[in-house]
């Protein structure tokens, strides 16, 4: 059988600290625009006839904020990604 080194395959050891950090940055900020956009496309709006209250209208935005981090965790869409190489890039050209 042969070996193939990691290095030639793609498949990378653990990400050093610095880039754990930037991706974990561009995560969060990919997490806040999608809520933003999750809320203007009136997701987190209550039904009238259902539930509402002060309630369900402070803690909405919890709701909005953690489907948000569940899609930027399922892939999202390539936000975090294009973030984290253009920061890195940056970052090691200085």
């Amino acid at each position: 059988m042969i070996s193939i080194p990691s290095s030639t395959t793609g498949a990378s050891s653990a990400a050093p600290p610095r880039d754990a950090a930037l991706m974990e940055a561009a995560q969060n900020l990919e997490a806040a625009f999608l809520a933003e956009m999750l809320q203007s496309a009136g997701l987190g709006k209550t039904s009238e006839s259902f539930g509402g209250g002060a309630g369900e209208d402070q803690f909405g935005s919890f709701l909005i904020q953690e489907q948000a981090k569940h899609i930027v965790k399922g892939g999202g869409i390539g936000l975090a990604q294009s973030l984290f190489n253009a920061l890195k890039e940056q970052n090691y050209d200085t």
